[in-house]
């Protein structure tokens, strides 16, 4: 194992791995040390063709959860994502607490492959930015963020219809432009 790595995250890594593997989804998974944000993990990806992310988890008003799911270099309008995914009121970024709650993840580890913990309806919805499909390969955490996995983004989004949600795909820096 890895430099503060446990045994908890190989089988958090093994359980998304089973979980694509049952998909019949093809998949490469690498280990780094813990990133918690997309510029730590800029240099250790830098050799990781395709594309990265950045994950929000967010709530409106009312407390509804999302997950907006980014291109790593995307900048997020949030009262447009919120407009667009019919949010009441504005998007701002859940407490950690209710992130553990909701999706089984810590800060920093925020994924869309956590939707396997958040069977529907957890989530009022789930979106993915365009800019991050266009690419041929999308890396996520495996629910640690001690390694990144990459999958096709056919694959990522089957992946979210899977565990009961209809993934919105929107241009999350101008989600309300014709």
């Amino acid at each position: 194992m890895m430099n503060g790595e446990d045994s908890d995250d190989a089988t958090d890594r093994a359980r998304v791995a089973r979980r694509l593997d049952t998909l019949g989804f093809a998949h490469r998974t690498v280990l780094h040390p813990p990133i918690m944000t997309v510029d730590e993990g800029r240099a250790f990806k830098s050799d990781m063709p395709g594309g990265h992310s950045k994950n929000l988890f967010v709530r409106d008003k009312k407390r509804a959860h999302y997950l907006v799911v980014a291109h790593c270099d995307t900048d997020v309008d949030l009262v447009g994502v919120g407009k667009a995914l019919g949010s009441r009121g504005r998007l701002s970024f859940a407490r950690p607490e209710a992130m553990i709650d909701t999706l089984g993840v810590a800060p920093g580890s925020v994924t869309p492959f956590a939707l396997m913990n958040a069977p529907a309806p957890a989530l009022a919805a789930v979106a993915f930015d365009t800019r991050l499909l266009a690419f041929d390969a999308v890396w996520f955490h495996p629910l640690r963020n001690t390694a990144s996995t990459s999958v096709a983004p056919d694959a990522i989004l089957a992946f979210a219809r899977d565990a009961g949600y209809a993934p919105v795909t929107l241009d999350a820096a101008s989600p309300l432009a014709d």
